[in-house]
């Protein structure tokens, strides 16, 4: 079941034209959320960076009331939703389930490899349809049974996962990668980044250097749909690091959910 242009479809396939710039190119924009936990500010959120990113890329915003239709129709029936966005300013929303191991991931952390740099996101700052390489270096990931992938750039800075932003603790202060470095402006980013600042938390927007990494007392990752999971293991090309898999500070972060 989904949602299409304005009407619920119950199918396992969509018909499209063959020359469509979504499907030959990726060129679609797209945010996905949690239903299960649904606020209107939340909705909100999502809504206005689609908004931003269809503004920038210079398409046509889709019908919004026809948008909310569609997450209202589809909420009924998912814990997670996608809404897609053709530069046309068609509407798709699907929905899926969450992952099958999420709540051994949030109380026992995972394990994560350093991808190879080749893996770029295009428009790292905008949540668009061509999603290949991180896909790709997920994929490698999942092969080895490693549950998450960190992409790099052309200095090996740290920058976020294929699904997240990345978080570190140490010294008493909490850190993420800055946008200027080319990361998505997560949701859930976005959030955490409030929360701390409401809780009188210290909290920073660095580079992530190789070297620097080492000394973070804890690590972990945040979306839309896991919020926030801890990183216990890094499998670096040089090395593995190793954190620990409970830290006091964690709920700092983890209390968004």
């Amino acid at each position: 079941m989904y949602w299409y242009c304005g009407n619920s479809i119950e199918s396992g396939s969509i018909e499209l034209d063959i020359n469509d710039p979504g499907l030959l190119y990726g060129a679609t924009v797209f945010t996905t959320f949690r239903t299960d936990k649904f606020s209107e500010s939340g909705y909100d959120l999502h809504c206005d960076r689609l908004r931003s990113s269809i503004d920038e890329l210079d398409w046509i915003q889709p019908d919004w009331n026809q948008v909310r239709s569609g997450v209202e129709c589809l909420m009924l029936h998912f814990p997670v939703l996608r809404i897609t966005i053709f530069p046309d300013g068609r509407e798709l929303i699907t929905g899926r389930y969450l992952p099958p191991n999420l709540a051994t991931w949030q109380q026992e952390g995972v394990t994560v490899i350093v991808a190879e740099q080749k893996f770029t996101r295009s428009f790292p700052q905008l949540k668009t349809g061509n999603y290949l390489a991180p896909w790709l270096a997920l994929k490698q990931a999942r092969n080895q049974n490693i549950q998450e992938a960190i992409l790099t750039n052309d200095r090996g800075d740290w920058l976020e996962t294929t699904t997240g932003n990345l978080w570190g603790y140490r010294d008493g202060c909490w850190y993420t990668p800055p946008l200027s470095a080319g990361i998505l402006p997560g949701i859930a980013r976005s959030q955490i980044l409030s929360s701390l600042k409401q809780q009188n938390r210290s909290v920073s927007e660095i580079e992530w250097k190789e070297e620097w990494v080492k000394g973070l007392e804890a690590i972990g990752y945040s979306n839309s749909v896991i919020y926030f999971i801890l990183i216990h293991t890094v499998i670096t090309p040089v090395g593995t690091l190793k954190y620990p898999a409970q830290h006091p500070a964690i709920a700092e972060v983890s209390c968004l959910e």
